[in-house]
């Protein structure tokens, strides 16, 4: 008997007055200890289809016209989850179904502890543990998912952790209570790939341990092939095609599937570079940035942390340079700095011969349109008040780029175009948007200023793989022809490999390795360096047919 059953879903969502068929004809199910894996660009129903089954979805905004979720209980009964009351899903949710969401800083309460807010789980559906007894379930979660110092990190407010970390605190709050089904919803797309690879192993002992069935959504082929059982390939709120893991990566048959898969970057055809000399854009020398640690009941410094420690780089105009390491390392911390952000300890960063160090924010101002950046999380960087024609022309508006606004919306609807974004886009909001299309989003409010310096955080992270190589063709095309100095950082080894020139490897707050990316790649000298490549997950060879995806 299948845990889950989905059995000709129709879900349509009500958009100005209209109701919009966003999944047609969904029919899926997933077995006990067995992991389907739904893969589809953003936009395609992947999400929706997930929340219909954890009845979530806006109230009041959506209807299932046709089908049925069946979920077969822990007594053997069967429950029609579209039919089911509001008591009962919520017996439901954490204790028989959990779900990991996309976007955790969206998805985790900021005025709430971790702690307080995986007690609350167990408060719900352990209610005879006592305080001790849910502290220390609490404590082991996170230990599982490789929260350092989980004693202490309990009492943290999510600000306080890294992207990557607040994805593990989201991955603890799903599995804390053992649920029969895990849905989850891009979980490892922030997490650096040495803690993916665990998170992965740990989800994969929990299925063996528990029988626990698991859908999983993903645009990383590489997951695909190391987690899944079966596969099922949407587009257009349709499956179009599914199949065991090894039939539909070995021998795909319909044609959106083969596209997808020759998108991956490992397959991109290596773009020529243009042979000319490099000048000098960034330079960073011995920057350091360190965050005093107060105790005590007069919160007196007695020690600091030192995120960022004497690093030194250079980046050149026309080049890409990656910068990887595992969350919480300190990358973004640098980031952060190199883009006056955030003050640093000691150190100088010059940005076309000038030190820009010690400016003051007037003086800063002039230069904020040389140096941009695309953040990590579309979902807490662009103002969910604001239509994107605002959030698009405001920054062309303040350093007066365009003779009048109808010449600034002209531009804005250019680099929409060159992001994958309709025109119509500009008079949308963010919240009506997919994570993909969001950070599609990001990347056109960072151009629209044709910057000189440009600093990626993550940026393809909630990427599907075909908008990712059109999003890497941009990025290259633009940094070749334009002259941008780029800094990527990044836990994705195949983005690294096809778009950087030289790659940084950061560990600890410190810079250990770096150099030419092919050689990095071919022959890393740190032990940490080679962690980080041989926890890749990469498409097997025996998985791909060259005769299908011959280019």
């Amino acid at each position: 008997m299948s845990l889950l059953t989905i059995t000709n879903l129709e879900t349509e969502l009500a958009s100005e007055g209209n109701w919009h068929a966003v999944v047609h004809g969904i029919t899926l199910s997933i077995e006990p200890g067995e992991t389907y894996c739904l893969v589809g660009e953003s936009g395609s129903g992947k999400s929706v289809t997930a929340l219909s089954v954890m009845g979530l979805l806006p109230a009041d905004n959506f209807r299932h016209p046709e089908g049925e979720i069946i979920l077969t209980q822990s007594d053997g009964s069967q429950l029609n989850l579209l039919q089911a009351s509001a008591e009962q899903l919520r017996q439901v949710r954490g204790r028989q179904i959990a779900m990991i969401f996309q976007e955790p800083m969206t998805s985790l309460n900021p005025v709430q502890t971790i702690g307080q807010q995986l007690d609350e789980a167990l408060q719900i559906h352990r209610p005879d543990w006592s305080a001790s007894q849910r502290r220390e379930r609490i404590i082991q979660a996170l230990t599982e998912v490789r929260i350092p110092s989980p004693e202490s990190r309990v009492n943290d407010y999510p600000h306080r952790l890294s992207g990557g970390q607040r994805q593990r605190v989201m991955i603890a709050m799903a599995l804390i209570c053992e649920p029969a089904l895990l849905i989850a919803d891009e979980p490892t797309t922030a997490l650096d790939v040495t803690v993916q690879a665990e998170i992965l192993k740990l989800m994969q002992e929990l299925q063996q341990r528990y029988g626990m069935g698991m859908l999983f959504i993903t645009h990383d082929f590489g997951v695909v092939a190391k987690i899944a059982d079966r596969v099922g390939v949407m587009r257009h709120g349709k499956l179009v095609e599914t199949g065991s893991v090894a039939t539909v990566l070995r021998q795909p048959e319909h044609p959106y599937t083969q596209s997808l898969i020759a998108a991956l970057p490992e397959r991109l055809e290596r773009p020529v570079r243009p042979d000319q000399e490099k000048k000098p854009l960034l330079k960073v020398t011995d920057l350091a940035v360190h965050f005093p640690v107060r105790r005590g009941l007069l919160r007196r410094v007695v020690d600091h942390f030192k995120a960022v420690d004497g690093v030194s780089l250079d980046v050149a105009a026309g080049e890409v340079v990656a910068l990887v390491g595992e969350s919480g390392c300190g990358k973004t911390t640098l980031g952060r700095a190199i883009l006056r952000l955030q003050q640093e300890t000691r150190g100088q960063i010059w940005l076309n011969g000038n030190d820009i160090t010690k400016l003051n924010a007037k003086a800063l101002q002039p230069l904020r349109r040389q140096i941009q950046v695309v953040f990590q999380d579309p979902g807490s960087s662009l103002n969910p008040r604001l239509p994107i024609h605002t959030t698009l022309t405001e920054p062309m508006r303040v350093h007066g780029i365009g003779a009048d606004n109808a010449e600034r919306t002209a531009i804005a609807a250019e680099f929409l175009a060159r992001v994958e974004m309709p025109a119509d886009s500009l008079w949308r909001y963010p919240h009506e948007f997919s994570g993909g299309q969001r950070q599609r989003l990001a990347i056109a409010r960072a151009l629209v200023l044709s910057p000189k310096f440009i600093l990626c955080d993550e940026i393809t992270s909630a990427l599907d793989v075909s908008v990712q190589a059109g999003i890497l063709k941009l990025l290259r095309q633009l940094v070749d022809e334009q002259q941008i100095g780029m800094m990527f950082i990044t836990h994705n080894m195949g983005v690294v490999d096809y778009l950087a020139d030289r790659m940084l490897v950061m560990h600890q707050g410190k810079l250990i390795e770096s150099g030419d990316t092919h050689t990095v790649m071919q022959s890393p000298q740190a032990d940490y360096t080679k962690t980080l490549l041989d926890a890749v997950p990469r498409l097997d060879d025996h998985f791909l047919s060259t005769a299908v995806f011959a280019n």
